[in-house]
């Protein structure tokens, strides 16, 4: 199973950027789906994450801007992010729980993207 992020890019501030990671392999299935990020000598922190069924949280500091989805059918999550500021400038990491293989009683394993680059700046 991988995860594959894209949409990272150089916005100015005020700007927009959407984000999406699509999972891929032998997939049975996907529970919760997120997006982190890590900004420069920071820890990495969630930003938002969506369920199966499609219920959303977000950290504070993105609420109001940011929004999380999901397309099931793509096994793809997606991060809309409005009204940019240059504090938003990280590497943003897509996350999520798969259940490999083809049994329903399979675990479920939690993986990683390789992060795509967000940088706000004028």
């Amino acid at each position: 199973v991988q995860l594959q992020a894209s949409g990272g890019g150089l916005v100015q501030p005020g700007g927009s950027l959407e984000l999406s990671c699509v999972a891929s392999g032998p997939i049975f299935g996907i529970n919760t789906m997120a997006w982190h990020r890590q900004a420069p000598g920071k820890q990495r922190d969630l930003v938002a994450l969506i369920s199966s069924g499609g219920n959303t949280q977000y950290a504070d500091y993105v609420k109001g801007r940011f929004t999380i989805s999901r397309d099931n059918a793509k096994k793809t999550v997606y991060l809309q992010m409005n009204s940019l500021k240059p504090e938003d400038t990280a590497v943003y990491y897509c996350n999520a729980d798969v259940k490999s293989g083809t049994s329903y009683f399979a675990p479920y394993h939690n993986y990683w993207g390789q992060g795509t680059l967000v940088t706000v700046s004028s």
